[in-house]
């Protein structure tokens, strides 16, 4: 006896299919993904410290996803080799001396691997050919960077305040200078006196200039200077009409 209902077997058909269907579009998203239906060429590098790059991690050229890391190898204790997928549209972009590195999809992303831009006039970078590579910058060490530098941001910050506390009490020659209402009268004074003295400096002058003993030098250094100013006004106007 058939314990199954036809509706219960209507059912049971349209889960397997949905579940097929999700079977197989999970297949063709991961294969676009790792770019298993395009035709792609391979090309390595080599580094120090991969700053925990993954095997299915993208690949960047000018600020597009145009591969994956294929594998990741240890070569020596001090070197490690990875190897790029690379679609194969992109190979006429992709020159000899292009450089390596490895960056982050945001401050805190997954890792990525970017090829800059080489040479316009350089080869093409061959199928299996290793590109150079930049070495990329430790998190922790920028992060000891920033430390140190807060450290002596907050050392200098500390002697400022100390030194505004000294100056509003009075302390030290700037001190003194603002808070001492006599000493900056008496600074104030001696700024008059040098301008009367300097005032005083230009009236000698213009006697000395008047006084007959000295004047034909004077007369004489002035018709040097008027000589010299028509000269250079002749030699001006000479130079635009020659243009």
């Amino acid at each position: 006896m058939d314990t199954h209902t036809q509706k219960f077997k209507f059912r049971l058909g349209l889960f397997v299919a949905g579940g097929l269907a999700i079977f197989i579009l999970a297949i063709f998203i991961i294969g676009k993904q790792k770019n298993l239906f395009n035709p792609v060429f391979k090309v390595t590098s080599t580094f120090h410290n991969i700053s925990g790059l993954q095997v299915g991690n993208k690949v960047r050229f000018s600020g597009i996803n145009v591969g994956t890391v294929d594998d990741i190898s240890i070569i020596n204790d001090s070197t490690v080799r990875i190897n790029m997928l690379v679609r194969k549209d992109v190979w006429q972009f992709i020159k000899s001396d292009c450089k390596v590195t490895i960056g982050s999809e945001g401050i805190i992303g997954d890792k990525l691997i970017i090829i800059s831009q080489g040479l316009y006039n350089a080869p093409l970078a061959k199928d299996g050919q290793q590109l150079r590579s930049v070495e990329p910058v430790e998190t922790d060490a920028i992060m000891k960077s920033l430390l140190v530098t807060a450290g002596n941001a907050e050392i200098i910050t500390n002697q400022l305040a100390q030194i505004m506390i000294k100056i509003n009490k009075g302390d030290g020659t700037l001190g003194r200078l603002i808070q001492d209402k006599t000493l900056a009268e008496n600074l104030n004074k001696t700024m008059v006196n040098l301008k009367e003295s300097s005032k005083g400096l230009d009236d000698n002058m213009k006697a000395v200039k008047h006084n007959f003993l000295l004047k034909g030098y004077f007369d004489k250094k002035e018709k040097k200077a008027a000589a010299k100013k028509e000269a250079d006004k002749k030699a001006l106007e000479l130079k635009n009409k020659n243009k």
